[in-house]
């Protein structure tokens, strides 16, 4: 993870955030982060040229993080991390309670689970392999921090980047207290809903910019971990090819630009 300079102190909120970072509950073997992040990536975006699984074995032993040597007392009480995500957690909560209230609904907020390796979900269990996500079943978020040195490989680091990872799955929370994420059946679909995902975020960061969050300059941070995780560049960064037929995220501009649409408008019907 990488510390930027936004001032996060500006919020109040805080959202409702499980730790299990310290949970015994590991994956076991000794294959790195890294390997476990580009064979997913591959089998994720379905290329259909690679089986994961072929991947996994190739990359079987490397050491860069085993599950096994998690420190159960290191993330006792309250690190710094722990209040990040909670207070970016709880700037969408308060966003999302106007929205939702404007429409006469009620907006039930999501949790966020911390953890490393693996962890249990109500949709099968959750681990790093498959990055931050979020499982409609519980309305929670699964978070494995480490994924984020993955993502400033691919060009996105900050720590307005990672909050912006955080408002995207926030997303998919309200797109599922909407009944939207129900009508995802096609690989065009799941790109509408991924980039709809996006432009909830960028409604996210509008909501916050005038509180001083932000240096001049940072939410540049937030766009370029948009264009970090397009199928195009994830695809050319692991496969060396692109093949647009099996996006299920939409291309890098694509993502920018849905970030940007309601970050500049900051109107949810610019994100129909």
């Amino acid at each position: 993870m990488m510390c930027g300079m936004a001032d996060w102190s500006k919020i109040g909120s805080r959202g409702n955030v499980e730790d299990r970072r310290g949970s015994p509950m590991a994956i076991g073997g000794g294959l790195g982060i890294a390997g476990i992040a580009i064979a997913l990536l591959i089998n994720y975006l379905g290329t259909g040229e690679i089986r994961v699984e072929d991947v996994l074995q190739q990359l079987e032993g490397i050491q860069v993080q085993s599950a096994q040597n998690i420190d159960p007392g290191a993330f006792e009480g309250s690190d710094s991390y722990e209040v990040f995500a909670s207070t970016v957690l709880g700037s969408t909560n308060d966003m999302w309670l106007r929205v939702f209230a404007q429409k006469n609904m009620e907006y039930q907020p999501p949790r966020l689970v911390l953890f490393r390796a693996r962890t249990q979900s109500a949709c099968g269990g959750a681990d790093s392999r498959v990055g931050p996500h979020y499982c409609p079943l519980d309305a929670t978020i699964y978070l494995d921090e480490t994924f984020f040195d993955e993502l400033q490989k691919l060009g996105g680091q900050g720590d307005v980047a990672e909050a912006y990872v955080v408002a995207h799955e926030v997303g998919h929370h309200v797109q599922n207290g909407l009944g939207i994420l129900d009508s995802e059946s096609t690989s065009e679909d799941s790109v509408k809903i991924e980039l709809q995902a996006d432009c909830f975020a960028g409604l996210w960061a509008y909501s916050i910019r005038d509180l001083g969050v932000f240096a001049p300059g940072e939410i540049q941070e937030a766009m370029d971990a948009a264009g970090a995780v397009g199928d195009d560049r994830v695809q050319s960064t692991f496969t060396g090819r692109i093949n647009p037929e099996t996006w299920t995220h939409g291309s890098s501009a694509d993502r920018v630009n849905a970030f940007n649409r309601g970050f500049e408008s900051g109107s949810v019907a610019s994100c129909a």
